[in-house]
């Protein structure tokens, strides 16, 4: 078995689904042609976790996934049949679990404050004078608290509800009111969180708290068992969760690289525009959100773009650009969400300036608004500057790049901070150099950066994705919703850049982050293709579901309803559990009328009534089956399209659970919900016998199965060169793996057939004999007809005779 692997397949594993399961799926995945399971986080996580990204203990295997024993026998499953497996490392951090006795390092810290021997294990400010640890759990202000008797002491633990906390030593006897004061942590009304808190956090949960994996010892707990598992070859390499959030992404990686002998090892980092991931890190690539974007964009019609932005402003009153969406929601990400870390920030630029005599004049205020301002303008989710080294001029142009954005919005006066500020993040040399604290420096150049993801990821895709949809589909992870298509010759750039660069990166189309399945986006792209239709449907369905709109209901959210209703539409529509559950944490998202902690019930109630309507008016519903109806051959080919070319192009591909068939999911929870693997199993042995495929998800899984497995059978073409092959009509893209493997899919399928069809079109095949392994059909060298190779299917996979 090679420890590089040729596919992967995502399993979810949670206490319905445990390595018990896994290990009875094994046999299913080989035959699918998957190299190596790729498992989410398996370490001990927070009772209940649905996705294991809470742990609360390093040092054993999740008990409710069947604990150590049950992952051995899933490990030796996986060795008879050949294959490895791959796991989710979360080295970011942990959880803050009720009860947090759960979690022995924090338990220790709120014990005894710094002097805990797991102190540096966290992020935190203690202050000059030892400040108390936040703790933002309370219902109400903790005077009501006190008031209504809410906490009580049980021994040497103090209980409120169901939460428990840690005496210090010595106070135990103390008065309640007293008592309290006296921790090495401050129990506050939940509230409070966002301005005060104290500890650096992933985001915005203040149930995960950031540790300090930079630190040897902290990098060495967390990672001793998976190390353990990885050199006895029951695990063969690591996806990494959000790099980025930690102080020198770099330097853990190369300490990974150390310890795992250079294992197989992608990051989950999210590429905007051009970025490139960071060539001095030693990893075989990303995750493949930047692959999800150039593969979708293929199926999506650059001609599309404006007359949907007009259908768009016109149902919702929205702007027809995107980016000024985007710079209200990150403003108001930084105002909020992000207050504490930005004060935090501003505490280090005012400590920095009081030591220099020539920089003491600049206030607080002025560094909180020119932070703000670089937060907001700041278009990467990272920089990379290294302390103590010279930026890279990538890292340079990044923060160069959003100072002159904010410069525009900044007074003179706070033009002279914001030029000390970016100094500053620079590592350059600014005012007196020998009187500067360069820890402060050092740890204000960090903290920037660890502020910058936050605000990206709040501020896009879980606000501004949610407010503007032109076309949905583009609101995806690592997406830009005005990146309308890519053309083929993108694509085979991009494609050829991954072969030379980072040819054992990830390349994928679901994951657990995604907004909506890749079956869901691929049925949304092709209305791209077909505006005036699209634009004609809508307004019928919004005529005839007049009277079930309330006043209350904006229309941004009724289009994402009328979006959302077509792209999940298979036999009929999504079950109403699931629609009202995605349209509840959409517009709460949305942050413009009800939010996670504000909620409006009224407005709620008003769309949840809308969809009830909806779906229980049948001239509606027929009406969208009409139009679903005369999308089928088009979905047909998108579906399949961006599929074949994921899982030929350069990178290893993974396959998200269940996704061999069609998947109409949409964001998480839907998209963890249980997959029946026995359908799977049976449909697979079917067309394996030499059934036709009776449905799309036959089709789908045929294609996946016959691709896997050719990767599996010609290793080197994979390996080896990637090949645009030319043809002579541009929804047709074809390339070519090494020299042994040919892909032909069809692209923008509605409008081929408004133009008749393939006609004489034609793509140039290399020398020799080729056979189709997805219809059997062989066919020879020079310029082939499109139409004969894509009679029975809208993609052709040809391998050489």
């Amino acid at each position: 078995m090679s420890q590089i692997p040729q596919a992967t397949y995502r399993l979810q594993l949670r206490a319905e689904f445990g390595f018990e399961d896994a290990a009875a799926m094994v046999p299913y995945l080989s035959s699918l042609g998957i190299s190596h399971a790729y498992l989410s986080p398996i370490l001990q996580a927070a009772p209940g976790s649905t996705h294991g990204y809470d742990v609360v203990d390093h040092s054993r295997l999740s008990e409710p996934m069947g604990g150590r024993p049950a992952f051995e026998r899933l490990s030796a499953r996986l060795a008879e049949h050949r294959m490895g497996a791959i796991a989710d490392v979360v080295p970011n951090h942990v959880a803050v679990p009720t009860p947090a006795r759960l979690n022995k390092a924090l338990w220790s810290v709120l014990r005894d404050g710094p002097g805990s021997p797991y102190a540096e294990w966290f992020d935190v400010d203690w202050g000059s004078g030892n400040q108390p640890l936040l703790m933002a759990v309370l219902g109400h202000r903790l005077g009501q608290v006190l008031a209504e008797g809410e906490l009580s002491v049980d021994g040497d633990v103090l209980r409120y509800y169901d939460h428990e906390y840690p005496l210090r030593p010595g106070t135990e006897g103390l008065p309640i009111a007293e008592l309290v004061t006296e921790q090495w942590y401050r129990l506050a009304h939940w509230r409070v969180a966002d301005e005060e808190l104290n500890y650096r956090r992933f985001f915005d949960v203040d149930t995960l708290a950031a540790v300090r994996v930079e630190t040897q010892e902290v990098f060495e707990a967390t990672h001793a068992l998976l190390f353990e598992l990885l050199h006895a070859g029951k695990l063969n390499g690591f996806r990494i969760d959000h790099p980025d959030g930690l102080a020198d992404p770099r330097g853990y990686l190369r300490r990974l690289a150390e310890r795992t002998g250079g294992a197989w090892v992608v990051v989950e980092k999210i590429l905007e525009g051009d970025e490139e991931l960071p060539h001095d890190w030693p990893c075989a690539g990303t995750t493949g959100y930047d692959a999800l974007l150039r593969v979708g964009g293929l199926f999506v019609d650059p001609a599309g773009a404006a007359p949907l932005a007009a259908l768009h402003s016109e149902l919702t009153g929205q702007p027809a650009d995107f980016s000024p969406m985007v710079v209200e929601a990150k403003r108001e990400i930084v105002k909020h969400g992000q207050y504490a870390e930005v004060h935090r920030l501003v505490e280090l630029l005012a400590r920095i300036c009081q030591d220099d005599v020539r920089l003491r004049d600049h206030t607080r205020r002025a560094f909180h608004e020119v932070v703000a301002e670089l937060l907001v303008h700041f278009d990467i989710y990272r920089a990379y500057v290294v302390p103590g080294e010279q930026p890279a001029p990538t890292a340079v142009r990044a923060l160069e790049r959003a100072a002159a954005k904010a410069r525009e919005h900044l007074d003179e006066d706070r033009q002279e901070t914001l030029d000390v500020v970016l100094h500053l993040l620079l590592g350059r040399e600014t005012g007196t150099a020998s009187r500067i604290d360069e820890h402060a420096r050092h740890e204000l150049i960090v903290r920037f950066q660890q502020t910058c993801g936050p605000v990206m990821a709040k501020g896009v895709e879980d606000t501004a994705f949610y407010r503007w949809f032109r076309l949905s589909s583009l609101n995806e992870v690592g997406g830009d919703p005005e990146h309308f298509g890519v053309t083929p010759e993108e694509f085979h750039a991009f494609s050829a850049q991954l072969n030379r660069r980072w040819p054992r990166t990830m390349t994928t189309l679901s994951t657990h982050d995604t907004k909506r399945s890749e079956d869901v986006r691929a049925r949304l792209g092709v209305l791209s293709e077909q505006p005036a239709a699209w634009a004609e449907a809508v307004r019928e369905w919004r005529r005839l579901s007049e009277d079930h709109r309330s006043p209350l209901l904006d229309g941004s959210t009724e289009y994402l309803f009328w979006q959302t209703l077509f792209g999940t539409w298979g036999d009929g529509p999504i079950a109403e559990d699931r629609l009202q559950a995605y349209l509840l944490k959409a517009i709460r998202e949305a942050k413009r009328h009800t939010t996670w902690t504000e909620t409006d019930e009224e407005y709620e109630q008003a769309v949840a009534g809308f969809v009830t309507a909806v779906l229980g008016d049948s001239a509606v519903l027929e009406a969208v089956r009409r139009f679903v109806a005369k999308q089928t051959e088009f979905v047909r080919a998108a579906t399949l399209g961006q599929k074949l070319v994921q899982l030929t192009m350069p990178g290893v591909p993974d396959v998200y659970q269940g996704t061999e068939l069609v998947d109409l999911s949409l964001v998480d929870p839907d998209n963890r919900r249980s997959v029946d693997y026995s359908d799977r199993v049976e449909r697979l042995r079917r067309l394996d016998e030499g059934a036709r495929p009776d449905d799309l998800s036959d089709e789908k899984l045929l294609v996946t199965a016959r691709a896997l497995r050719l990767r599996r059978q010609y290793p080197e073409a994979f390996a080896g060169g990637y090949t645009p092959l030319p043809t002579s009509n541009g929804h047709a893209v074809a390339f070519a793996r090494g020299d042994a493997v040919i892909t032909i899919a069809t692209r923008l399928p509605a409008a081929l057939h408004r133009l008749g069809g393939w006609g004489d079109s034609t793509v140039v095949l290399p020398s020799g004999e080729w056979k189709n392994v997805l219809t059997g059909r062989v066919v020879g060298s020079g310029a082939a007809r499109i139409q004969e190779l894509l009679e029975d299917l809208p993609v052709a996979l040809l391998v050489r005779s």
